[in-house]
């Protein structure tokens, strides 16, 4: 019974013609049962795929009892041997096609070999750890709670005005085809926006029972030119909040000082801002795509909130390079929190402690590219190459926040939130 079942895979392995439809039932040449594939050079059903090959193995000779041609069919084709074995051999089935008994042993000895290496392979190949996985999924499950894709809160902010003065900065961005549908989305990702005044230390404290409450204190941006100055200050604000929010999830963050804390949203927000941001990113426009088309976000639109090029041309190319590395949501989530666990950043008091933690999460982003991420030999060394390419974004970020936040006409647009993390940054 082994060797039919051996025989079966063997002989079945040929395939099926391109003139044969799949969706067509195939029927057997000899008995007109159905077939199950090609056997010995004919379509035939499994029963007289096993009829010719014991009659061929046995040598056997049949003799006719009538008149030597009868019809075969399912229900008679046990009557007679001799019409059966004829008609098999005129289809086309070939004694040639079976395997003796030393090649069916053979075969089976490889495919069981076969499964053997497959099962080596398996327990050889990289894995991770429970405690590596755990951080992974807590990871994953804390920006799930953190980034809408639906973006429904973003209705709450002050609204996009898009017309106005027409900057020098945005007649350059106008006019660069290539950059011209890329997004502030990057620029719009910070915590709350309420009238009530939030500081880092009571977001730390309190993010769990702070949802986005009104929007920030509405003061209307009269001919300054900064038409998407409020929106765009609220979309920031609105994601440090989130961003906080991650934060607090990523093991061993909590532990830290507050000092320490704090020193590191400071001066890592806006490149997670940045990295949380390609998510929404379009390759096929350059834009971010933020909901309905009020929240859909080019160039030209942050330059209205006072950024310039400078910054807006190497955000957009990152953003670029960061999509074509096609990225798993592990490896995504696991990016910004080593990001935010910097230990140079400015104001960290114990390096030593957020090394650790960031080298930590390292490791378990090394050990998930080999184990999930097949060709994925150079994808970290990328990966860590974004984090530098960031540092030179967050510097002229900065600076052009430092340009604008000292024009009171501008920084009177912006959150507490905004102000407070951003406002005295060392670079």
């Amino acid at each position: 019974q082994q060797e039919n079942v051996m025989e079966s895979a063997i002989s079945t392995s040929t395939q099926v013609p391109d003139e044969f439809d799949r969706n067509v039932p195939r029927i057997c040449g000899v008995c007109g049962d159905k077939a199950t594939g090609f056997h010995f050079n004919a379509m035939t059903c499994e029963g007289c795929k096993g009829f010719f090959r014991r009659s061929m193995k046995r040598k056997a000779s049949f003799t006719c009892p009538f008149n030597g041609s009868c019809t075969i069919t399912k229900d008679n084709r046990r009557h007679c041997q001799a019409c059966r074995l004829k008609r098999c051999l005129d289809i086309g089935m070939m004694k040639e096609f079976i395997l003796t008994d030393e090649e069916v042993q053979r075969k089976k000895e490889l495919i069981q070999r076969r499964k053997v290496e497959e099962a080596q392979r398996e327990v050889q190949k990289p894995q991770l750890s429970e405690e590596q996985r755990s951080i992974i999924d807590t990871l994953v499950d804390a920006h799930h709670k953190t980034y809408d894709d639906s973006y429904s809160d973003f209705s709450r902010f002050r609204p996009p005005v898009r017309e106005g003065p027409v900057t020098r900065s945005a007649s350059r961005a106008a006019s660069l085809h290539s950059l011209s549908d890329a997004s502030s989305n990057s620029f719009s990702h910070s915590p709350e926006s309420g009238d009530r005044k939030m500081n880092l230390s009571n977001m730390l404290m309190m993010y769990q029972e702070q949802g986005l409450n009104s929007s920030p204190d509405s003061k209307e941006d009269e001919g300054t030119g900064l038409s998407m100055l409020p929106h765009l200050a609220d979309l920031v604000s609105y994601s440090i909040q989130k961003v906080i929010g991650f934060a607090k999830t990523i093991p061993g963050f909590r532990e830290l000082t507050a000092e320490d804390q704090i020193a590191l949203l400071k001066s890592s927000a806006i490149e997670v801002i940045m990295l949380r941001s390609n998510q929404s990113f379009s390759l096929e426009d350059m834009s971010w795509s933020c909901g309905g088309p009020e929240f859909k976000y080019c160039v030209n639109d942050v330059t209205k909130a006072g950024h310039t090029l400078e910054l807006l041309e190497p955000l957009v190319k990152f953003q670029v390079g960061l999509k074509k590395l096609n990225l798993h949501e592990e490896e995504h989530v696991l990016l910004m929190a080593i990001c935010l666990l910097s230990p140079d950043r400015p104001g960290v008091q114990d390096h030593e402690r957020v090394e650790a933690l960031q080298d930590r999460l390292s490791e378990v982003l090394q050990a998930y590219i080999r184990a999930h991420h097949p060709g994925g030999c150079l994808l970290y060394a990328k990966m860590i190459q974004k984090l530098a390419d960031l540092r030179s974004l967050n510097e002229e970020h900065s600076k052009q926040y430092r340009s604008l936040s000292f024009q009171p006409e501008h920084s009177m647009q912006l959150t507490p939130l905004v102000l407070e993390v951003f406002g005295g940054q060392v670079t």
